[in-house]
């Protein structure tokens, strides 16, 4: 009977996924009573994210679930073999960890033996045409990224959700690289991690421990090397940055978590509350959406990955460029969240030298302008002609023109004072200026081709094209941060005091981003009061516009309003009064915010 049913699904990876959800889900549910009424459970501390205490040892059903099924229902190759006893290993010492809380070298220890016991298999990246230099890359490859998921894992799901995502793209690399075990086996994996986390999604009611993500990590990285092996040869950029794209959130975060320890002078193996999820929670994104948006990133990531398999090598480079420069600023803003207790004395001259790159940025935003400049003139070599690269005479043209072409738009954005502005603070007529610069960086590339070249070798549509492309890339650039602080909520802290502003004119919108830029006020505003009717029902910056008259005494109670500020300045004496009594009825403070000049005299 169970011979019939596993010859039927041979050849149905969702069906080994569903049986593996099912498995782990049982197991997960079972070890977490078993540790509760043990008392294995995992108590908040000031280093951690979770509030109560919580179950641990959830790895043990991941565990078991994939060691189980695929011992009785995969074909066990060598290389099957070889991952599942070097993964098992990882998972005993997680598993010794959770218990005795070893120290971090003797986990390393434990990587290192994992790692050398894959190399010595045979199963390395084919990254070079050397078999030592590949097996290094390997073996630096294995432990990077078994640390960097059980580094992930500090949220609610986070760890299990992103590596059951990373799991789908390899068996999707796996599916046409043609490897039925090991899709039977990543398939089973990926049920295992999806059962568990039925109970691990916030809010969690178990932990899978280090012997989960040390376990999930190795087994991860280890069938990535299946997936680079099996199948034919690819190129080169396939070969190098499919199996980044692939782990690139665990990537990402664990770049950022070691830089910026790094420079605050804390240890990198110590737990803390440093990484990008907190990061976007202290932003203000909930715990679920936090989680949420890192699953999307790791998935279109995921599909880039996919996608390098099939694009020209120049196409690859510039989709490759264009995303890790979005990723670096991302960086850089989560970078400024503020989250370790002592940042505000931090006399760390290299964390001192970020800072001030993050501010000025000088030497980056050129650095950048050069990259965007490139992409941007290969972009309308793409929308106009379609690919370039078999097209010997404008791949030239491409090659021969661009420093010409670079030379020309930076001279014009250093010319137009491009370089002058700080980022936050980018307005319209900031984009102005943008556009006043690429005009004339137009102008100027095309009188120096036409100098240079022939006027009948090159389409002038190309030029308005790059124009067009670079100026939405310079804009984009500059608009980021200010895009990310609206896309993000914002920031509330749990004793933040509702302020209902009243004016909805110019001076009550300057209160409000008064409010948002400074969370020292501690002021969380629910919307606007005014006494003109034409305003009423209108947003401001997504706060909606209350009336006066009639309508105060229903919004502050609906709204929990403590405070009321008075934004206006020529506000009517009766309506002061008015508000005067409501708030005094209420026991609602009132002040009133405003610019004020003063003279402070100079004896």
């Amino acid at each position: 009977m169970f011979n019939a049913i596993t010859s039927s699904w041979k050849e149905s990876p969702i069906g080994w996924l569903i049986l593996g959800a099912i498995f782990s889900a049982f197991l997960t549910l079972l070890v977490r009573n078993i540790s509760t009424r043990s008392g294995w459970v995992v108590s908040p501390r000031r280093d951690r994210w979770h509030k109560r205490p919580t179950a641990s040892f959830g790895g043990i059903a991941i565990y078991v679930t994939v060691v189980l099924l695929s011992v009785l229902i995969v074909d066990l190759t060598h290389e099957i073999r070889t991952i599942l006893l070097a993964s098992s290993l990882l998972f005993f010492v997680g598993l010794i960890d959770d218990v005795l809380n070893i120290k971090p070298y003797q986990k390393l220890l434990g990587q290192i033996a994992g790692a050398l016991i894959v190399v010595g298999s045979g199963l390395v990246l084919q990254w070079t045409d050397s078999l030592l230099v590949n097996s290094a890359i390997t073996f630096l490859w294995i432990v990077g990224i078994t640390n960097a998921i059980n580094l992930l894992d500090n949220m609610d799901g986070l760890a299990a959700g992103i590596s059951s995502i990373a799991a789908l793209f390899i068996g999707i690399s796996l599916y046409f690289s043609g490897s039925p075990d090991a899709i039977s086996l990543i398939s089973i994996f990926i049920g295992a991690l999806l059962g568990f986390l039925i109970f691990n999604f916030n809010p969690a009611s178990i932990f899978m421990g280090d012997c989960g993500s040390l376990f999930i990590g190795f087994f991860l990285a280890t069938s990535m090397l299946i997936s680079q092996s099996a199948g034919r040869s690819r190129g080169v950029i396939s070969v190098l940055a499919v199996p980044v794209f692939t782990f690139l959130v665990p990537i990402f975060d664990t770049t950022l978590v070691t830089v910026l320890r790094k420079l605050n002078g804390k240890g990198i193996s110590v737990g803390g509350r440093d990484h990008t999820s907190h990061r976007l929670v202290a932003l203000g994104l909930s715990e679920k959406k936090t989680v949420l948006l890192l699953y999307s990133l790791a998935f279109i990531s995921g599909l880039l990955a996919l996608s390098l398999n099939n694009l020209k090598l120049s196409q690859s480079i510039a989709l490759i460029t264009l995303f890790s420069l979005v990723l670096t600023l991302i960086g850089i803003y989560l970078a400024k969240v503020k989250v370790y207790e002592n940042e505000g004395n931090l006399q760390n001259a290299a964390y001192a030298f970020l800072i001030d790159i993050s501010h000025k940025r000088r030497i980056f935003e050129i650095f950048l302008d050069i990259l965007l400049i490139a992409l941007s003139y290969y972009g309308a070599f793409i929308v106009l002609f379609g690919s370039i690269d078999d097209d010997s005479e404008k791949w030239n043209f491409f090659i021969s023109t661009l420093p010409l072409i670079t030379a020309a738009k930076l001279s014009s954005l250093l010319l137009f004072g491009v370089y002058r502005g700080i980022w936050r603070y980018t307005t319209v007529s900031d984009l102005v200026k943008f556009a006043k610069a690429v005009v004339f960086g137009l102008i100027l590339s095309i009188a120096l081709i036409f100098l240079i070249y022939d006027q009948k070798a090159f389409a002038r549509s190309i030029f308005i094209m790059d124009a067009i492309l670079l100026f939405g890339a310079i804009s984009f650039s500059r608009l980021m941060f200010r895009v990310l602080r609206h896309l993000l909520p914002y920031p509330v802290r749990k004793d933040s005091r509702k302020v209902l502003i009243y004016g909805a004119g110019d001076g009550g919108e300057m209160v409000l981003r008064e409010i948002r830029n400074n969370p020292e006020l501690n002021y969380l505003p629910v919307g606007f009061i005014d006494d003109d009717p034409t305003k009423q029902g209108k947003t401001i910056h997504g706060l909606r516009v209350f009336g006066s008259n009639g309508m105060l005494a229903d919004t502050c109670r609906r709204n929990g309003v403590q405070e009321i500020l008075i934004s206006c300045r020529n506000i009517k004496p009766e309506n002061l009064q008015r508000v005067k009594r409501f708030c005094r009825v209420e026991n609602i403070a009132l002040r009133k915010m405003e610019l004020k000049l003063e003279d402070i005299g100079v004896e």
